[in-house]
């Protein structure tokens, strides 16, 4: 797989690729992504777990099947959600890392640590 820094992207690819950061972009949809980290999930488990309405839930789930995120299996009326694969969280950690640091920049900074 290349780098971003290996080759010169196509308008369309890095289209793609904002649309990815965007639907990352909004903390409910990484709320779900998190709660489907341990295994697949119901709508309604999913509800339950977050407290979000049902039409909310569906709604981020749909957009995060589109793009690949998550994927689904039906078994009678239940749709079962799962991730599509764990890469997502490679780009959470990377980010909770920088976050991390940036914290403790900031602490010795303020001269609190």
């Amino acid at each position: 797989m290349e780098k971003m820094s290996d080759a010169q992207l196509s308008p369309v690819l890095l289209a793609s690729i904002a649309e990815r950061f965007k639907a990352l972009a909004e903390p409910t949809r990484l709320q779900l992504l998190q709660c489907l980290r341990d295994g697949e999930a119901t709508v309604t488990e999913l509800v339950r777990r977050t407290g979000l309405t049902q039409a909310n839930v569906s709604k981020h789930l749909h957009l995060l099947l589109g793009l690949g995120f998550v994927a689904r299996r039906k078994a009678g009326l239940f749709s079962y959600y799962r991730l599509a694969d764990k890469d997502v969280f490679r780009l959470c950690d990377l980010m909770c890392g920088r976050i991390e640091r940036e914290m403790k920049a900031r602490q010795r900074w303020l001269g609190v640590e």
